[in-house]
């Protein structure tokens, strides 16, 4: 006789980027990623986010951010909308990719420090703005991921990350608990990523990838977040000379 089948036990992470944040001024100086806060824009899709969990009744366990304004301020607009009192834990490992300074590169190599992180398979010797490389963030981000597997007090999880971290630990997920970075998955800011998980070190089941509740379908996005950035860089800079 067949024994019968068991089915496999997972939990879930939800895996949010922060809502939109303004990273130029009017005139043209950059602001400070440590403590930019959401837009207008941003703070809308961290609410559409929280009405969506709120509509299909998602509970969460444990709601964690990096700890940057950007990702506090998203946490509690998602949990405002959903009527839950959750306590944010800051786990500051999850902060963004860390760039270097722009003025310590050869103006030759602005768009490569700028682009080649988020182009196809990165490979870890790549650095982010002449800062830190791919390899240094996945040994940074990765530890705490596991960490909350070992974690058995939860069933569902809100990460409210950051766009690179979100990448490395999607590629991480994708290729069943590989050391790899695609740096083409794209995190729209505000959008919502579900991961399921389950005990053995590969039990990855991708759900979800950059559902963004105010837009879906993405319609008339072509360009990603840094080739945007890299549009406004150039183009106060020229504005400057």
């Amino acid at each position: 006789m067949t024994s019968p089948y068991e089915l496999p036990k997972r939990r879930r992470i939800f895996l949010m980027r922060h809502g939109d944040v303004t990273y130029f001024d009017a005139t043209g100086r950059a602001i400070d990623p440590e403590s930019v806060p959401l837009n207008e824009r941003g703070r809308e899709e961290a609410s559409a986010a929280g009405r969506e969990f709120a509509a299909q009744h998602i509970h969460f366990d444990k709601v964690i951010a990096s700890g940057l304004p950007r990702t506090l301020e998203t946490a509690r607009r998602v949990l405002a909308e959903t009527g839950r009192n959750v306590e944010i834990e800051v786990w500051p490992e999850w902060e963004e990719i860390r760039g270097g300074r722009l003025t310590n590169l050869p103006a030759a190599d602005f768009e490569r420090a700028f682009l080649s992180v988020f182009d196809g398979i990165v490979p870890e010797s790549t650095a982010f703005l002449g800062g830190e490389t791919i390899g240094e963030l996945l040994d940074r981000v990765l530890p705490p991921l596991q960490r909350l597997r070992d974690d058995t007090s939860w069933d569902t999880v809100l990460l409210v990350l950051h766009g690179g971290v979100n990448r490395a630990l999607l590629s991480h997920a994708i290729t069943g608990g590989g050391r790899t970075f695609f740096g083409h998955l794209s995190q729209t800011t505000g959008c919502i990523n579900a991961l399921d998980v389950g005990a053995a070190p590969g039990d990855w089941v991708i759900r979800a990838l950059n559902h963004s509740p105010p837009s879906p379908l993405h319609a008339g996005v072509r360009n990603t977040t840094m080739e945007l950035l890299y549009e406004q860089f150039v183009r106060f800079k020229s504005q400057l000379e």
